[in-house]
């Protein structure tokens, strides 16, 4: 039996998704993903080391300049406190920061030790999100089945006419033929370019017109979207789906299996998780993070698995001269 974590360790993270979307904004339509990603990054982990866990990274994923700033198995946090597996991502929506476009946030998910699947050295995974209202119907069939087929479960279990769905998908050149058999089949297609976190939440959260997330998209970004559905009663499935032949043939290296289908059940194995996200820019679950003066202000989200509470908070923070540093 796993032991309970500390009640209150929710509050705890969701200071460094603050501080890391704090930092974020300073970045926001300048171009400049990789830059940003390398600051909020920095500014995250320097926070964590005041939070008594002992945490290490779970997977770790390159930036948008291919490095990889957060090693597989990096210690995390004070080193004091109950041992943990974490994933964070400073920035979920790097090009849409870039841009100056809305929707981006900084998010951080744990587990015990242990508990969070490891699937290094993967990059990608196939995902299907829903809600609390779908969760008892979804099976695994659905990963491998037309969209049609898929849309009309969801349709079923949400008393709705498939027409009236709204489906998030990653826009990329993998998902055109998903979008093209999804449209076929009469639902609403919701695209962003990046940032598959914010489109779990969507669906997982009861307040926001998103009915499924389905494509492929990173694995980090995956067990974040695992502990928010665990968080939620919601649920999702997942499997590996290697973009490369190099991926692909790392993976058979380390001996992971690209047909099994996993549920969040079993890519995060306890219910003693805590997901955490601070809004760095305005949508649809965020305000953005506000400067005014010497003061900034965010708006953040903890969802808690054992007892399955949902809180929003808002803050206002005096800015530390650490997170100005404005680019060059």
């Amino acid at each position: 039996m796993t032991d309970l974590l500390p009640k209150n360790l929710g509050f705890d993270l969701v200071r460094s998704t603050e501080t890391a979307a704090m930092t974020a904004g300073y970045w926001m339509g300048l171009g400049r993903p990789a830059d940003a990603d390398r600051a909020a990054t920095a500014m995250l982990l320097d926070s964590l080391k005041d939070v008594d866990i002992n945490a290490q990274i779970a997977i770790g994923e390159p930036n948008w300049a291919g490095e990889k700033i957060l090693d597989d198995d990096m210690r995390v946090g004070s080193g004091k406190g109950p041992e943990m597996d974490m994933v964070i991502d400073a920035i979920d929506g790097r090009s849409q920061l870039s841009m100056g476009s809305p929707g981006v946030l900084s998010a951080i998910a744990i587990a015990p030790r242990g508990c969070m699947w490891t699937p290094a050295p993967a990059a990608y995974m196939e995902k299907i999100v829903v809600d609390r209202q779908t969760a008892p119907y979804l099976v695994r069939e659905a990963l491998d089945a037309p969209a049609g087929w898929t849309l009309a479960l969801v349709a079923r279990a949400k008393n709705k006419s498939v027409k009236d769905l709204v489906v998030f998908v990653l826009n990329r050149e993998r998902h055109k033929p998903l979008i093209e058999e999804i449209r076929a089949a009469g639902a609403h297609v919701m695209l962003r370019p990046d940032g598959d976190i914010a489109g779990a939440l969507k669906t997982c959260l009861p307040d926001i017109r998103v009915d499924i997330m389905m494509g492929s998209g990173g694995v980090v970004e995956g067990l974040m979207a695992a502990c928010a559905a665990k968080a939620t009663r919601g649920a999702m499935l997942g499997r590996l789906s290697p973009q490369s032949a190099q991926e692909r043939y790392a993976l058979e290296i380390a001996n992971l299996d690209t047909n099994k289908i996993y549920t969040q059940d079993e890519m995060i194995t306890s219910d003693e998780v805590y997901f955490a996200a601070t809004g760095i820019s305005g949508g649809s679950i965020f305000h953005g993070v506000e400067y005014i003066e010497d003061r900034a202000t965010t708006n953040s989200l903890i969802l808690r698995g054992r007892t399955k509470t949902r809180r929003f908070i808002f803050a206002e923070h005096l800015i530390s001269e650490k997170m100005i540093k404005l680019p060059d």
